[in-house]
């Protein structure tokens, strides 16, 4: 592929882009109806398929990356991928309701306990960036064990909030929504991919190979366009590439908005942003080497920029800001605000 023309590259990505947001809408939707007719999310193995499910971009990218070698492409569409999904709130925010902000309408807290998981494991990130890479168990970094040990201890204390709550929250004029996608949105209308388990099966399946090959096409063509246009690898993994990938999470969040399952939508991303940084230990297996120690400033800065917007908007979520402005809250404005510093602030890096 790295043979082709430049346009034809670009026509690869745009290709593959289209094909990631088509197939993740699908993916979503049938991993919702295989949930409630087989209760996945009860067990843990269920919450591990539902979180591949949702990062199949990601796992592709990373292992084509990986494998190819191209491990600067892999940390930043995995560390900078956290701060451009994260955006993904702000587009949330704006098409959920031209006068109430999404983080006041959430009026739940489990989103705080996800986005603190994400700053938990993106913080372990940063810290296996400092080791050298003899310190290894095999070919893994133990800062990536750490994290994934971090997200199953974080996916079982949300279980035990969600099941045996020991807060009583009130937040009057909230409207969260469903506390689970497993209970069926009285305003969804069933689409023909999903009326029975077998074809949502089938369709799951055919989803999930179309975004593995999409992932992959992401992947080659995007480092030969960024090569071609002297784009560190980095910066357009976490700008471009990671955008790419975040277009199902932007698509599924925008219909759960619209749905009024307000909750899940600012859930979702985080949940996903957590899992996304576990897969470090997968491009470690596959590259036969800790990635973290190769990471540069450039990842530590990203890093800093994603825990910084998840700050952001759990402190909107617990501050609860009422009213918009230009159908924003001032949390997604100060996000706003502080990922255009954040990326401006990129470029004056030694890359």
């Amino acid at each position: 592929m790295t043979s082709l023309s430049t346009p034809l590259l670009v026509l690869v990505f745009a290709v593959g882009a289209v094909a990631t947001w088509i197939a993740g809408v699908a993916l979503s939707r049938t991993t919702d109806v295989l949930d409630r007719r087989f209760g996945l999310g009860e067990a843990l193995g269920g919450v591990i398929l539902l979180a591949i499910a949702g990062s199949l971009p990601e796992v592709a990218i990373t292992v084509s990356a990986a494998s190819s070698g191209h491990l600067d492409l892999a940390a930043g569409n995995l560390i900078g991928g956290v701060a451009m999904q994260t955006m993904a709130i702000v587009i949330c925010d704006a098409a959920c309701s031209p006068k109430q902000a999404l983080s006041f309408l959430v009026g739940s807290l489990l989103p705080v306990i996800e986005g603190s998981l994400v700053v938990f494991v993106v913080a372990v990130a940063v810290m296996g960036t400092l080791l050298p890479k003899s310190v290894a168990i095999g070919p893994v970094s133990p800062a990536s064990l750490l994290i994934v040990v971090a997200w199953f201890g974080g996916i079982f204390v949300l279980n035990r909030v969600r099941t045996t709550p020991g807060w009583i929250v009130e937040a009057p004029g909230a409207s969260p929504g469903r506390r689970h996608r497993r209970v069926r949105n009285p305003k969804e209308t069933p689409a023909r991919a999903t009326g029975s388990a077998r074809l949502a099966i089938a369709v799951f399946a055919l989803a999930a190979a179309v975004t593995l090959i999409a992932g992959v096409g992401l992947e080659v063509s995007g480092s030969a366009i960024a090569s071609r246009a002297g784009i560190n690898g980095v910066i357009f993994g976490a700008t471009v590439l990671a955008f790419a990938t975040a277009l199902p999470e932007i698509s599924s969040g925008i219909a759960a908005v619209r749905l009024g399952d307000n909750q899940l939508a600012v859930a979702d991303i985080f949940g996903g942003n957590a899992f996304q940084v576990c897969l470090f230990l997968l491009a470690d297996l596959v590259a036969g080497t800790p990635v973290l120690p190769t990471a540069g400033d450039l990842d530590t800065w990203l890093a800093g920029l994603g825990i910084a917007l998840t700050i952001v908007f759990t402190f909107g979520v617990i501050a609860r800001p009422r009213h918009c402005f230009a159908r924003l809250g001032w949390d997604s404005i100060v996000a706003v605000l502080v990922f255009g510093l954040g990326i401006a602030g990129l470029f004056t890096l030694p890359h």
